[in-house]
């Protein structure tokens, strides 16, 4: 079966669940967190693959990856994915139902990319310009720091992108001085 479609089909199965049960957005919080865990821990994915792991240990860091205040349809979640032996693609179906979650609430992430950290004024300007940008859509914002843009920024809004980066221009000019010859 396409590893693609299990998490889809498991991830939408919980929103709808969650929806019914009016806990959507709790759940939501709980799969960022997944999410997060997965992320900051890629050992993560290792345990859930290995078969010489047992159940209850699987169990237990998935619960826990959730954070500490979980809500029982994540609980029984997890359950159902370790019954149907669905682990392996636990860190997916929180990817995809975050997908869900954000499309059907109209919720964009908008990652904010600088070379060094900016004052707080300097991030607001930012951050008002993309509220601008995307009116009627809930914005949750992060922030990165990526030294080889130089200078400048980057925001990443869903599929779109806003590069006004010193790298960028770089490379801008770069690729005019190449055409001109």
């Amino acid at each position: 079966m396409n590893d693609g479609l299990i998490p889809q089909r498991y991830a939408k199965a919980l929103y709808k669940l969650a929806l019914d049960r009016k806990n959507a957005s709790r759940v939501y919080e709980e799969m960022k967190q997944v999410v997060a865990s997965f992320e900051s821990a890629p050992e993560l994915q290792k345990v859930m693959t290995n078969p010489f792991v047992g159940r209850d240990r699987k169990e237990s860091l998935l619960i826990s990856a959730a954070g500490d205040k979980l809500e029982d349809d994540y609980r029984n979640f997890v359950r159902l994915v370790l019954n149907h032996n669905r682990e392996e693609f636990a860190y997916r179906m929180a990817l995809e139902y975050r997908r869900i979650y954000r499309e059907e609430n109209h919720i964009a992430q908008v990652v904010i990319s600088t070379a060094a950290q900016l004052p707080e004024a300097e991030m607001e300007k930012i951050k008002e310009i993309v509220r601008k940008a995307f009116p009627g859509y809930t914005l949750e914002f992060v922030s990165k720091i990526d030294p080889e843009l130089i200078g400048g920024f980057m925001v990443d809004v869903n599929s779109t992108r806003m590069d006004a980066s010193i790298s960028n221009e770089l490379e801008q000019l770069r690729l005019k001085l190449l055409s001109s010859n």
